[in-house]
Order: structure tokens, then C-alpha cells, then sequence
């Protein structure tokens, strides 16, 4: 069973900035892929959490949501067991809560569907 543990969530202003870390509690992590999802405030909880950004297993390939795209940035640092998502010139819509989540087929998948754990998700806020 792999526990997931988010951090590094806050309170910013438009066009600031924040690094969401997450650390993953064993050594096959780094057979995952990993991604970062979004819940919005509002939405129910069980419904469909958007897709922000996923990372192969090797950390190579990587995949973005539109909505993100040249704005965050997500990495992995295998020894350390260590996701991040690198949010640049945030925007109120970026408002949510965010989770990490590990897929153990190794490939880069952007449907919540595909991954097996999750975190408990830290909180972004973004004010205009």
C-alpha cells in the first residue's frame, strides 16, 4: 500500500507562485507514474477530479492540462521519493484542492480512473 502525502499548498495573489510537493512512502514509486489533480470548491466530493499534470515512470514523458500548460510544471526526484507541481502566474480558477495520485502501470494517463493511490490533497488559493 503506497501513502501519498501532499504539501506546500497556501494562499497567494494572482501572478504569484507555488511549489506543491509530494512524497510517496515506498521504493516502487518509482515504477509509477504520477500525476496532480484538481477538485474545484463546489464540487462534490466522488465527482470527477480534473487532470492538472501526469510524469512516466521515468520521468521523461510528460503530459498537461491545457488549462496549464506553460504555466506548471511537474518533476520527480526518485531517490527521494518526491513528486512536485511548479505553479507559475496563478490564476483565481487555479483555486482548488489538489492531490497526487500514483498509477502503477508506469504510463502517463490523464483520466482519475487510472490511478490506484491517492493523498489526502492540500489547498490552493489563488485571490484577484
Amino acid at each position: 500500500q503506497v501513502q501519498l502525502v501532499e504539501s506546500g499548498g497556501g494562499s497567494v495573489q494572482a501572478g504569484g507562485s507555488l511549489r506543491l510537493f509530494c512524497v510517496a512512502s515506498e521504493r516502487t514509486f518509482g515504477n509509477y507514474a504520477m500525476g496532480w489533480f484538481r477538485q474545484a470548491p463546489g464540487k462534490e466530493r466522488g465527482k470527477e477530479r480534473e487532470f492538472v499534470a501526469t510524469i512516466d515512470w521515468s520521468g521523461r514523458r510528460t503530459e498537461y492540462a491545457d488549462s496549464v500548460k506553460g504555466r506548471f510544471t511537474i518533476s520527480r526526484d526518485k531517490p527521494k521519493n518526491m513528486v512536485y507541481l511548479q505553479m507559475n502566474n496563478l490564476k483565481p480558477e487555479d483555486t482548488a484542492v489538489y492531490y497526487c495520485a500514483a498509477d502503477t502501470w508506469g504510463q502517463t494517463a490523464q483520466s482519475f480512473l487510472s490511478y490506484e493511490y491517492w493523498g489526502q490533497g492540500t489547498q490552493v488559493t489563488v485571490s484577484s
